[in-house]
């Protein structure tokens, strides 16, 4: 059965200027108003609450260097979640996480971690691999989750709790990015499998699909960032970008790697640039299209 956890976190983003404050947070809100925990519901869905994120601090000012935005609000937000997946996934039952913004990967990785090798499928319209091995500028952990989700990445987000890195790099496999990712070249070095938005289109969102499965193995976690979507269908996002898929892409992918996931993340969503909820509707329609079968081909122990 799959249950729907809440998690409103805008932690892991760089502020929209300085002093403000990411909208990210309200998404689960906002897709609820749009239908999407109505709609899963129909499907035998039920609700698991939610797990509240600390206070976003703009801290670029009196940030120490070494340490990325927020940061012991998001170690503390991760284990919570964590927690809460683990006991989700403790019941039999497939977790379906709103964030929010993409550092809830970490809270995925730290449940999942010691559940016998489960896989990772990334798709993100980025390959959020900025590190300290190739950045100066590391400080926010969205665009950096994948790199800190197999080790790379400074220990206190990499490492919690001594359980890095979360997730195998050669069982990850990422889908989505653009050509100009400016870490494409090392992310193709380290993962398993990685697929560029441009394929999903000319290859088949199932097919890439199936091949990226393959990679990550017969259980993994699916993270979703919905800016894999082109800019001109969903720029309610924190960094739009042309080149990106469109709605039945992505719908057809997620039902080619929902059965095969244990969870899914859903990650990145800006209701504050969605003004009239018609970019909450569409992710809805894509939502319950593309995941309603999530877990139902994991294996059982």
């Amino acid at each position: 059965m799959i249950t729907l956890l809440s998690a409103p976190s805008n932690l892991g983003l760089r502020p929209p200027e300085p002093g403000s404050v990411p909208g990210a947070a309200k998404a689960p809100e906002a897709l609820r108003e749009a239908g999407l925990f109505a709609r899963f519901a129909e499907l035998g869905a039920t609700d698991s609450g939610v797990v509240l994120a600390g206070r976003y601090v703009d801290d670029d000012q009196t940030r120490p260097a070494g340490r990325v935005r927020n940061q012991d609000a998001t170690i503390d937000h991760s284990r919570r979640l964590a927690t809460r997946i683990g006991k989700v996934l403790d019941d039999g039952d497939a977790p379906l996480v709103i964030g929010g913004d993409c550092a809830i990967l970490l809270g995925a990785g730290l449940a999942t971690v010691n559940r016998g090798g489960i896989g990772l499928v990334h798709v993100d319209g980025h390959t959020d691999f900025r590190h300290p091995g190739n950045s100066d500028e590391c400080a926010a952990v969205a665009g950096e989750a994948l790199a800190a989700a197999i080790g790379r990445h400074w220990p206190e987000i990499a490492d919690i709790d001594g359980l890095g890195p979360y997730f195998p790099a050669e069982r990850t496999a990422h889908i989505g990015h653009r050509a100009d990712d400016e870490d494409l070249a090392e992310v193709r070095s380290v993962l398993g499998r990685v697929t560029p938005a441009s394929d999903v289109l000319s290859l088949g969102a199932a097919a890439v699909g199936a091949a990226s499965a393959a990679v990550a193995g017969s259980a993994y976690w699916l993270q979703v960032d919905v800016d894999v979507l082109d800019a001109a269908i969903m720029p309610a996002v924190d960094s739009p970008d042309p080149g990106g898929i469109g709605a039945a892409e992505l719908t057809a992918l997620l039902r080619e790697l929902a059965p095969h996931a244990v969870g899914a993340s859903i990650t990145v969503f800006d209701p504050d640039l969605d003004p009239d909820g018609r970019y909450a509707r569409l992710l809805v329609d894509i939502l319950t299209e593309g995941l309603g079968a999530l877990g139902t081909e994991v294996p059982r122990a």
